[in-house]
């Protein structure tokens, strides 16, 4: 993992991975989908999830969530 302000392209799409999988999840936890009366079991594709962790682990990240997370935090600013 460098430490330059620029991130790697490794880690940006670690970040991107990333922010697939969250958005992925988000969209899973929506309870009740319309014209639904049952709430459905929040559900994650195996293969987003595995993208996400053969991102992190190509960029060195893998089991280093604190520098990961600032990673995320620094790079990607909310609009």
């Amino acid at each position: 993992m460098t430490t330059a302000a620029v991130p790697t392209d490794r880690e940006r799409s670690a970040v991107r991975a990333y922010l697939r999988l969250l958005q992925t999840v988000r969209a899973g936890l929506d309870p009740t989908p319309p014209g639904s009366l049952a709430p459905l079991p929040p559900m994650v594709p195996p293969a987003v999830l595995a993208e996400a962790e053969r991102a992190l682990a190509e960029a060195g990240l893998a089991g280093n969530e604190e520098v990961f997370f600032r990673l995320l935090r620094d790079w990607y600013r909310r609009p």
